[in-house]
């Protein structure tokens, strides 16, 4: 039976391990062809071995999203080897230490804003160049941002992350807004708390994972599966008129 991505080219970053992994051998299983990349990149290769055991096509690529220069190399790579992109992941990210915002050390702020929102713009901008020269796919080009329910009402002890989501939030609603006329959709999602290797300081600091699942309507956190569904749904011709939209997964949060 054919998936909604059939023949489509869909590129992951931050696709070793939690929503990355679980998105590739989502879209996977939709008919896509893959370019996973990590900046670990035995990783992003285990991750695209799974997804050719699957049945599908693909190739990893390591990849220092702050680096502008490794994120041109990425999306050549995934040129030379699939002609094309259609849907961009934008995933890879990092937590930063757990801190008050007076005294949170400077290196730890400038390497969450690298990677986190610095990261997402050489993505984004490589994304968009490319897709402008392409004929838009039915439904539009899509490109998906990982953000959080923290970039929409902010953390405590987390202001470097948060403050980065809040970033990519505007980053993703700017775009939409440039580019839906010209065949491109700009989405984010915003998870709640996932049992993801990312997330284990945020669960371990102080008793943190019981005051955090008590916040939420429904009692358990979310998989990385379930992020991936709507990942790849946004990436979807059923979602053809979503652009602009940072969608909560985080269990009804009581933020």
């Amino acid at each position: 039976m054919a998936g909604q991505l059939d023949s489509r080219v869909a590129l992951i970053t931050g696709a070793g391990s939690g929503f990355g992994r679980a998105s590739a051998l989502r879209f996977a299983a939709e008919g896509a062809k893959l370019v996973v990349s990590d900046i670990d990149r035995d990783t992003a290769e285990a991750t695209a071995a799974e997804v050719r055991k699957s049945g599908a096509e693909a190739i990893s690529v390591g990849c220092d999203v702050a680096d502008e220069a490794s994120v041109k190399a990425l999306f050549g790579a995934a040129v030379a080897k699939f002609g094309r992109i259609d849907c961009a992941f934008n995933n890879a990210g990092v937590l930063g230490p757990m801190s008050e915002l007076h005294s949170y050390p400077l290196a730890d702020f400038e390497r969450v804003m690298a990677i986190n929102v610095r990261g997402v713009w050489h993505c984004m901008q490589a994304a968009i160049t490319l897709m402008l020269e392409q004929t838009a796919p039915k439904g539009g080009h899509s490109i998906v941002n990982t953000a959080s329910v923290a970039g929409l009402v902010g953390s405590p002890m987390l202001p470097a992350y948060s403050a980065s989501k809040h970033a990519v939030i505007g980053l993703t609603r700017s775009a939409a807004r440039q580019y839906g006329r010209r065949g491109i959709r700009v989405n984010c999602v915003c998870p709640g708390p996932v049992d993801t290797p990312l997330a284990g300081p945020l669960f371990d600091y102080k008793n943190n994972r019981e005051t955090l699942l008590a916040r939420q309507a429904i009692d358990r956190f979310a998989t990385p599966e379930e992020i991936a569904e709507l990942v790849v749904w946004l990436s979807s011709p059923a979602a053809s008129m979503v652009t602009g939209t940072p969608m909560r997964v985080d269990g009804g949060a009581l933020s």
